[in-house]
């Protein structure tokens, strides 16, 4: 990609893999019909967060910590899409760039998905899940340390389970439409802020690649963080 690194590391250490442009097909167990061109197109390579933002990360630009659940290599929880935003200027000011933001829901599942087209990136069944994700099934009813399960092809931690991750995207029923062009759906009236990736709350079925839930924006939970999006 013109010589652009596969990975990066910002001034207090975030981790960001590169995520090349391409495309992946929409999850058809989403539509009660069929839709003649169920792809969508990711047409800018980014960087993505290697894990979600951990509680040592979010307290280097913020200097508070609120999470329920506290370890610094844990993910930050009860925070609201609002306060991710406020964190997201501090960011860019820090750093002087403006490049920071939350990904759109169509980068998160591309991101996620990592080339694969079945229900979890690893395949179809979820028996393996617990190798790859904090869920219900074996979190204990807590977070935990990020970057302990096995990683997706892309080299992406923590994308199913452990926290939800907050998207730029506010809520559009439709599965199609709100990830059609790749970029983030953001009309407004929309009811809520779209969440991936399922949480150590989750069952197995909330934790694939194509499921989505939402909250109001200045909602926060113990089951609720964040990844970003770099631009290149």
């Amino acid at each position: 990609m013109n010589g652009t690194a596969a990975s990066f590391k910002n001034s207090i250490g975030m981790e960001f893999m590169l995520i090349p442009a391409g495309c992946f097909r929409l999850d058809q167990n989403m539509f009660s019909y069929e839709i003649p061109e169920p792809v969508v197109t990711i047409p800018e390579p980014f960087y993505i967060g290697k894990y979600p933002v951990t509680q040592k990360e979010w307290k280097a630009v913020m200097g508070d910590l609120p999470s329920c659940f506290e370890g610094n290599d844990r993910p930050v929880e009860c925070i609201s899409w609002d306060d991710v935003q406020k964190f997201i200027r501090e960011l860019n000011a820090k750093e002087d760039n403006g490049i920071y933001r939350l990904p759109s829901e169509a980068e998160w599942e591309y991101a996620c998905r990592a080339g694969t087209d079945t229900k979890y990136f690893f395949g179809d069944s979820d028996a393996e899940l617990g190798t790859y994700a904090w869920y219900y099934g074996n979190s204990e009813h807590n977070t935990h340390p990020v970057g302990r399960k096995r990683p997706n092809p892309w080299g992406l931690y923590d994308m199913h389970g452990n926290v939800w991750e907050w998207c730029q995207n506010r809520h559009h029923r439709n599965y199609e439409e709100a990830l059609a062009e790749g970029t983030a759906w953001d009309t407004v009236g929309s009811i809520g802020i779209v969440l991936r990736g399922g949480g150590w709350v989750s069952y197995p079925d909330k934790c694939c690649s194509s499921c989505r839930s939402s909250y109001d924006s200045d909602y926060g939970s113990y089951s609720l963080g964040f990844r970003l999006l770099r631009s290149v």
